[in-house]
């Protein structure tokens, strides 16, 4: 296969969830044999066309600031995807197949175009769909947002949704069920298992963006409820909820035992954190998927999330963690028992290993397969 992956940021020069499935799958496919492009902005140094991993990057724009106040940008998506389409439209012939990531969404319409009076068939990888996540999200302004998205979910193409509560959410605004693959993200389990424990580790772990969804503020009460001893807790990552939370925490009558790590640069970092910990608990109530829960799963946490309709945490985990109602009381009750050694009744490293990215690029690489059989 001639593979053609459309995102506007290309790991690792830029590093997050989405850009490193790509890059995950793309470099294990041209290990394959298959050939691989990416279309981004060219966030790398020296020529705008290079190779890197085995995979053609085409950088078809300069790099530029994502986030405008903690908001993507509307205004680089826009362009991003105007300087998108001639350069896609130009090479279409030399791929079999488009993949286009979800969000943003304006380089999906732009992909479309690309293929448009062509065989090439339009793959999206829909990573979370918002509905009405957008009235809290852009305020006023959120029609804007829906209204785009349900756009994207109708622009026909042949959609993945890296797990099925996703899934189930796109089809209420677009696809049928049925129409829909469900392809999960993946996690790299020889990597994670090779990763020494910290030597500053925590009893429990949570890792992730502090903003509200995340619902670090009930993970910060249930521990002070269950903190005997010297049990401690460890909150690694940053975002706009930070200083609120680091507030909350001095209020509480075991403040000394939690530390606030920030952001770790390291990727190994966090994982040998997940290796130190004995419970890794985020009780996160807005999950596409949920990549750390099948981290620290590899790493053998017990790992406690939290049970919300928008969170495929229950999905991912299974019965190897314990998945709660986001409240205090019942986030007390599992982490307490959890921290006395109670274990989920499945192996959390066994479980993990449906998560590897070999066996997700099997999944995917089918996936591309039969939307090619399709045209």
């Amino acid at each position: 296969m001639r593979v053609a992956f459309v995102s506007n940021v290309v790991y690792p020069f830029v590093k997050g969830g989405a850009e490193k499935r790509i890059h995950e799958i793309g470099t294990r496919l041209a290990a394959d044999g298959h050939e691989v492009t990416v279309y981004g902005r060219q966030f790398w140094d020296g020529p705008r066309v290079a190779t890197y991993e085995g995979i053609t990057l085409h950088g078809v724009a300069p790099a530029q600031e994502l986030y405008t106040d903690d908001r993507r940008s509307i205004t680089e998506a826009i362009d991003f995807s105007a300087r998108l389409l001639p350069d896609l439209r130009r090479n279409i012939d030399d791929h079999d197949i488009v993949v286009a990531s979800v969000f943003p969404y304006f380089p999906v319409l732009a992909s479309k175009l690309g293929t448009l009076g062509t065989d090439t068939p339009l793959v999206t990888t829909w990573h979370e769909v918002w509905l009405d996540y957008w009235d809290g999200y852009l305020g006023r302004l959120a029609p804007f947002g829906k209204v785009t998205e349900r756009l994207t979910a109708y622009t026909p193409h042949d959609p993945i949704a890296v797990s099925g509560v996703t899934a189930d959410r796109l089809a209420q605004i677009g696809p049928a069920r049925d129409e829909i693959d469900v392809v999960p993200n993946g996690i790299d389990v020889d990597q994670i298992d090779d990763t020494a424990p910290a030597t500053d580790g925590f009893d429990v772990l949570f890792a992730g963006r502090l903003i509200a969804d995340k619902n670090v503020g009930l993970l910060l009460e249930a521990f002070d409820r269950v903190a005997d001893g010297d049990v401690t807790l460890g909150i690694v990552g940053d975002g706009p909820e930070r200083e609120r939370l680091e507030a909350k925490a001095r209020t509480l009558e075991n403040a000394s035992q939690i530390s606030f790590e920030g952001f770790l640069e390291e990727y190994d970092d966090v994982l040998a954190q997940m290796h130190a910990a004995d419970v890794f608990a985020s009780p996160s109530t807005r999950e596409g998927f949920g990549i750390t829960y099948a981290e620290a799963m590899a790493a053998d946490c017990t790992v406690i999330a939290a049970d919300h309709p928008e969170s495929a945490a229950g999905e991912v985990i299974g019965e190897a963690g314990f998945v709660v109602e986001p409240t205090v009381d019942a986030l007390a009750d599992v982490l307490e028992r959890a921290l006395h050694g109670e274990r989920p009744p499945t192996n959390p490293v066994d479980a993990a290993v449906q998560y590897d990215w070999d066996r997700v690029t099997e999944t995917a690489r089918d996936a591309y397969r039969s939307a090619i059989d399709r045209t």
